[in-house]
Formats: C-alpha cells, sequence, structure tokens
C-alpha cells in the first residue's frame, strides 16, 4: 500500500486530482477514528479531517518520499487533535459570571458528555468504561495509546509521527498502560 500511496502522493504534487481524490479516499476513515478517538466529539474529528487533508494538499511538495505517507499524514492529523485539546483547555472560573445576555453561568456553554442513542447502542459498557478511562490518560500517553492500541502502529511508526525516540514511546506507552489498568481496576 505505501508504493501505491508515494505514487499518488507524487501524482497529486503533479495537479492530478484524481490521484488527492484516492489519497483522500484512503486516509478519511482512518483519520476520522484517529481524532474521534483523541477528541471523542464528532464534529471536531470531521473538522480535523479536513484539516488533514487540507495541509496535506497545501504542503505536498513538502512529503519527503523515502518516508511512508500513512506515517506523514497520520503525523499532520495527531498534531491537529494534540493542539486542539490544548486549546480546549478552559482559562476561565466555571463560576464566574458571565455578560449579559450570555446565560447564567459558564456550565451552561459546556458540552454534553453523553453519548447519543446510536453510540449507546454500539458500545458495550466495558467498552464504554475503557474508552472513558482513554479520555482521562494525560495527553502525552493519549495520543501513543491511541497510535498503537486503536489505530494499530508500530512503536517505530509512532516514533515517526510523534517525532520521539522509540524508547520515549516505549516508556510512555508503558506508563499509560498502567494509568488505564489503576483506572480500570476501580471501575471493573
Amino acid at each position: 500500500m505505501d508504493s501505491m500511496d508515494i505514487r499518488l502522493a507524487k501524482l497529486a504534487r503533479a495537479g492530478d486530482r484524481a490521484a488527492f481524490a484516492e489519497l483522500v479516499e484512503l486516509y478519511k476513515d482512518k483519520i476520522y477514528h484517529l481524532a474521534y478517538r483523541m477528541l471523542h466529539n464528532w464534529h471536531e474529528a470531521e473538522e480535523i479531517v479536513q484539516e488533514t487533508f487540507l495541509r496535506v494538499f497545501t504542503n505536498l511538495e513538502r512529503y519527503d518520499e523515502t518516508q511512508k505517507f500513512s506515517t506523514w499524514i497520520y503525523r499532520i492529523g495527531t498534531n491537529l487533535c494534540i493542539d486542539r485539546l490544548r486549546k480546549r483547555k478552559p482559562s476561565y472560573s466555571l463560576d464566574s459570571e458571565m455578560n449579559e445576555g450570555e446565560g447564567t453561568d459558564w456550565y451552561s456553554l459546556l458540552p454534553s458528555q453523553e453519548d447519543t442513542p446510536d453510540e449507546q447502542l454500539l458500545l458495550s459498557e466495558t467498552q464504554t468504561q475503557i474508552r472513558e478511562s482513554i479520555e482521562t490518560l494525560p495527553e502525552k500517553y493519549k495520543a501513543v495509546v491511541i497510535l498503537r492500541y486503536l489505530q494499530d502502529l508500530s512503536l517505530q511508526e509512532i516514533s515517526d509521527v510523534l517525532s520521539m525516540p522509540v524508547t520515549t514511546i516505549k516508556t510512555r506507552l508503558h506508563r499509560g498502560r498502567e494509568f488505564l489498568r489503576k483506572k480500570l481496576e476501580k471501575i471493573l
């Protein structure tokens, strides 16, 4: 698949719109699942997919054909998710007064954490608890755990995506698993 990806990237770089459309078709669902698992918000995940392909399109000349295309696109998607997670952290007090006409407090602006009925049907109780536990992972462990266990990337691929040594990836993966194990022991 990687040689086909590289061929498609070369064609897209040369202006072949069909080749770029094929790259989008190959990776849109993978990037969506990555983003949804990191952000747990379908709307934000869709935005990340669009932003990822916009960045791929505008930076195709920067793609290094000696590297796997999948690594390059996962790096873009993962970095966009991490940026989004960082921006999410509120810098205001939930108890502070709001301007007139905006509601009574900041709590009313927080998105609901409830799943839709479709999501409730699709996820068993255990899967839900695991997903919620992954959501509570610190950022530095969350990306590694999601890329390894939910996107099934190798340690070397994760290292390439996050631009970190494999030893750091192993350490973060181990600590992330320990964090999850302790959290799940309390729940399950």
